[in-house]
């Protein structure tokens, strides 16, 4: 089957290292996992990261990329594949994402535990609901049961753009919820305010200390963060783009009680519930772009530029 896969590791060029050709079928460790026929796929910036070594050692590759995936399921019906993988790992982690230990979504098609098999709503294309199993569950668990948004409340989205934090522009908007996001793109804060958000240039003063900060870019942004959260805030943090070694002023930490939380992806039953809020709500996923699987190079091409407002799509 075709399938684009890690081949070797370059940190510098992690383009490089990105193989696409034929690949052995999918293999089903155990009786409980199904194979799925992939019908659209989306790229994260967890795929260029794999291309660079992180999370993975050679003895893993060749690794096929992507934690995303829609298609058809063994018994015909049109699925949406979650990629979290639900099992304990020698790092004391509980569980691992498609394309770290098991091979991932970018190929013809993939093997996944049954359980990770949820429903397609006929009312979102497999393009869309493709976007939604990383990016968009992890900003929907952060704000829900992470951040515990509270109905009418307020969040601030730092770095608006990117996969993650432009579903949580989205979705806070459609939990009803006051939104601020920065950008240091002009352009991008321009589409952020169309979304019915208010975009602000970074480490710029809010009208209002939020209740809930999505925090994705990490050391150029966390004092920000800090300084916009309410007392008894949330500041839900999934990923460091600008850097991981954040200052971090711990008297106002203990002084507004504020909470900085971890977070990543989110399980099978809040993939349902987002892609319910997405059918009640008429949401639906940013697509930056659509490329044909034949184009997959071009698709990371684009991701690695990072001139990108929301997601990437490929169709198979």
């Amino acid at each position: 089957m075709k399938a684009a896969y890690a081949a070797r590791f370059d940190d510098k060029d992690p383009l490089a290292a990105l193989e696409v050709g034929d690949r052995p079928e999918p293999a089903r460790p155990d009786d409980d996992w199904v194979t799925v026929e992939v019908r659209a796929s989306s790229l994260n910036h967890h795929d260029l990261w794999s291309l660079r070594g992180v999370g993975l050692t050679e003895a893993q590759l060749p690794m096929i990329l992507g934690c995303d995936a829609a298609g058809i399921g063994p018994d015909g019906a049109e699925v949406v594949v979650n990629p979290v993988i639900f099992e304990p790992l020698p790092d004391g982690r509980m569980f691992s994402l498609l394309s770290e230990h098991y091979q991932g979504t970018l190929a013809d098609r993939v093997a996944v535990p049954a359980y990770n098999l949820v429903p397609k709503p006929a009312e979102l294309s497999f393009a869309e609901v493709a976007c939604l199993p990383t990016a968009w569950l992890t900003a929907y668990h952060m704000l829900t049961s992470r951040g515990r948004l509270p109905k009418g409340g307020s969040v601030l989205v730092q770095g608006a753009g990117g996969g993650v934090a432009t579903a949580a522009v989205v979705l806070g908007l459609a939990l009803q919820a006051r939104v601020y996001a920065t950008s240091r793109d002009a352009a991008k804060r321009e589409r952020v305010s169309a979304l019915g958000a208010t975009a602000v240039e970074p480490g710029a003063r809010l009208p209002e200390r939020v209740d809930v900060v999505i925090e994705t870019v990490g050391a150029a942004t966390f004092d920000h963060s800090l300084k916009c959260a309410a007392p008894g805030a949330r500041i839900v943090v999934s990923g460091a783009t600008s850097g991981h070694l954040a200052q971090v002023n711990l008297r106002r930490v203990f002084a507004f009680q504020l909470e900085i939380l971890g977070s990543m992806m989110g399980t099978p039953d809040e993939l349902r519930a987002l892609l319910d809020l997405c059918v009640e709500t008429g949401v639906r996923p940013i697509v930056d772009s659509t490329f044909a699987f034949s184009s997959v190079r071009d698709a990371f091409a684009k991701l690695h530029a990072g001139e990108v407002f929301g997601k990437i799509v490929l169709e198979h």
